[in-house]
């Protein structure tokens, strides 16, 4: 397929809502890290760079048909977990926020686990493709064998957000692949009985996060104050908020990487319970306008692959978002397109680029949105 065509079949609809979150949450950045004060910041720059970077990488990506991915998939699989070993390499791999998730080139700090998200992604809906779906106890034990390396270094870092992404984008593509109610019920019936077992193999912070979630109002677990904070700068901006630069609890530093994790409590402070709902109406358009390309796809192998690019930003949404309201434990990811992340915004461009070259190989006569 030739550039011109390309660009001709894009999907402009899912990148103007894109286009729409990053620029509102551009603002927010800008906010939080005191534009208005300090003049344009770091974190403002490398945001805008990223997004652009992203933008040359969909384009770049229409140029290849999404096939080959799945002709290379055993080698995909096999780069995603060198990934995610990169960080153990002496001078390569660092520590940021207590977890060895990062490798820094430079000044360039690179999240591996992001990365191997995609090749995730890609490997697992070409065997979901050759596997014909998710039938019987033993395809699920298969799944479990796939998904378990990428588990346990991800856990190793520790990083147990990131483990809850690649847990949660298995679960929904084997879903969507003909995984049966019983075994959703008896897979819900096992993590119930072993989570006091997984509590005890939890990194000693991690079981803080947890235990501060169950008790909410015990300002003295870690996390919670600053979860308080949040929720507290969220109810300030009541309905319509105090307007935009205009915040004052994320100002006096009362949350913590305000420009990243906990960007939504100084978007909602400074827009309101007005300004929060239409992002998340956004972030609702954005998902069901992937479910709707996912339908479109030519293939199974092209299906698979939105819907697991679509089971890891809701989570990422619900997460992040949750997070704030205290209704869900404390991670660090990130609010996709949003939050301030280098590595977060190039990653989902990468997953949106993939998007965008299955869209355009769709089949002719297909219904049309």
């Amino acid at each position: 397929m030739n550039f011109k065509k390309a660009i001709t079949n894009f999907d402009y609809l899912l990148m103007a809502i894109i286009l729409i979150i990053f620029s509102v949450g551009l603002v927010a950045i800008a906010s939080a890290t005191n534009v208005q004060i300090d003049g344009v910041t770091r974190q403002f720059k490398m945001q805008m760079i990223s997004f652009a970077i992203g933008l040359v990488i969909v384009i770049l990506m229409q140029l290849v048909d999404y096939e080959i991915f799945g002709e290379f998939y055993l080698s995909i699989f096999f780069v995603s977990i060198a990934l995610l070993l990169l960080v153990y390499i002496p001078g390569l791999g660092v520590v940021r926020g207590g977890a060895r998730s990062w490798i820094q080139i430079g000044s360039i700090d690179i999240q591996t686990s992001e990365l191997a998200k995609i090749g995730y992604i890609i490997f697992f809906s070409k065997f979901l493709e050759k596997n014909h779906g998710v039938r019987t106890f033993m395809d699920i034990l298969k799944c479990g064998v796939i998904l378990l390396p990428f588990l346990v270094l991800v856990l190793k870092q520790p990083d147990l957000g990131s483990g809850l992404v690649f847990v949660l984008i298995t679960f929904g593509m084997m879903f969507t692949n003909g995984l049966k109610y019983r075994y959703i019920a008896l897979g819900g019936a096992l993590s119930v009985l072993i989570s006091p077992i997984i509590y005890k193999m939890m990194k000693s912070h991690q079981k803080e996060r947890i235990d501060a979630f169950l008790n909410p109002e015990d300002l003295t677990l870690p996390g919670n104050y600053h979860v308080m904070q949040s929720k507290i700068t969220i109810g300030s901006g009541q309905m319509y908020g105090k307007g935009i630069f205009q915040g004052v609890y994320h100002r006096l530093d009362y949350l913590p990487v305000q420009e990243s994790d906990f960007i939504f409590a100084v978007f909602a402070e400074e827009t309101g319970f007005v300004g929060g709902l239409a992002l998340i109406v956004l972030y609702f358009m954005f998902l069901l306008r992937l479910l709707i390309l996912s339908y479109r796809a030519k293939d199974e192998f092209g299906s698979n692959i939105i819907v697991g690019i679509i089971f890891m930003f809701a989570f990422q949404i619900i997460e992040n978002i949750g997070m704030t309201m205290g209704v869900m434990p404390v991670t660090g990811i990130t609010l996709p397109f949003f939050s301030y992340g280098a590595s977060s915004i190039v990653t989902s461009m990468i997953a949106i680029g993939l998007v965008q070259t299955i869209y355009i190989r769709r089949k002719k006569g297909t219904f049309m949105y």
